[in-house]
């Protein structure tokens, strides 16, 4: 049984960071982060997600409205895990779909769920309307009134902190970029930087990483041809891709630990075994290295 961990925020202001947290400590072997709205379904890492989930794994989130924020939507994805033979857990609530009572508890708290979110909304509109009847606009006048000026500093703020977030991050994913890209899918780079990340730290997703290399490109600090379409390649070329990957970002790592990281990314052998020896490794970094891989 594997533990895949699935973090949620609504906006680029929020941090995944204390979801990431509770999933590391609840045993979670992969983490995936998202930044999306709640009410919407249209979540490209979640979808991802379920297609690779396999039968007697655990999609694990920290609340359940990380996951879904209607009844419907979280019985839908529910259902699509059963279908498979997989499992739902929530860390907080708790649920879990592996017993009949945590099926149950998982309705009775969705259904709440959804009560609490139409009557936040209906308390929300309802403020509105009384502002608006007593004169009172609320927000940013100048944003309401779309002026320019007000615009462009609320833009230029957020690409401000923008920008120092990911640049202060650009260690652990501007070198294996520069290697890896245009030669493997981002799915495949993002993997490799979410290996070699210390315990606690905030796991990069696709979206993240492609908009992070989009920047420094536009700003000049990458070169254009990272972001172009990845090359087709073998299986077998992908997997000594991915060693070689790992392998160069950290020349003292142990043919033992690119083994252990290959298991916790969940890459099948050469022989489409699960685990990894360390022989293995050295053949296939062998081969990395005739092929100018290293």
């Amino acid at each position: 049984m594997t533990l895949i961990g699935y973090a949620r925020v609504s906006t680029e202001d929020q941090v995944t960071l204390p979801q990431t947290e509770e999933l590391q400590v609840a045993g979670c072997a992969e983490i995936h982060e998202e930044q999306a709205s709640g009410a919407s379904r249209q979540r490209p890492v979640l979808a991802r997600v379920m297609a690779r989930i396999r039968a007697g794994d655990v999609l694990v989130v920290v609340r359940i409205d990380r996951l879904a924020r209607s009844l419907s939507h979280l019985l839908e994805v529910i259902e699509a895990l059963e279908s498979k033979g997989a499992h739902f857990r929530s860390i907080r609530d708790p649920i879990d779909t592996t017993s009949p009572q945590g099926k149950f508890t998982l309705q009775v708290l969705g259904a709440a769920a959804e009560l609490e979110r139409a009557l936040i909304r209906e308390r929300t509109v309802a403020g509105l309307i009384s502002a608006r009847a007593q004169g009172r606009v609320g927000g940013n006048p100048g944003l309401k009134a779309r002026d320019p000026a007000a615009l462009r500093r609320v833009a230029q703020a957020r690409d401000k902190g923008y920008f120092a977030r990911i640049n202060g991050s650009a260690e652990e994913w501007v070198p294996l970029v520069r290697r890896l890209r245009p030669d493997m899918p981002w799915e495949d780079v993002v993997r490799v930087i979410n290996s070699q990340l210390p315990k606690g730290r905030p796991h990069w997703t696709v979206e993240r990483l492609v908009r992070a290399t989009r920047r420094y490109v536009q700003d000049g600090l990458l070169e254009p041809q990272l972001i172009t379409r990845a090359r087709r390649t073998e299986g077998d070329d992908r997997l000594l891709a991915i060693v070689a990957g790992i392998a160069g970002a950290d020349p003292a790592i142990t043919l033992q630990a690119i083994a252990t990281r290959l298991e916790a990314m969940r890459e099948r052998t050469p022989r489409g075994r699960s685990s990894w020896a360390a022989s293995s490794v050295k053949m296939l970094l062998d081969r990395a290295k005739t092929r100018g891989l290293l």
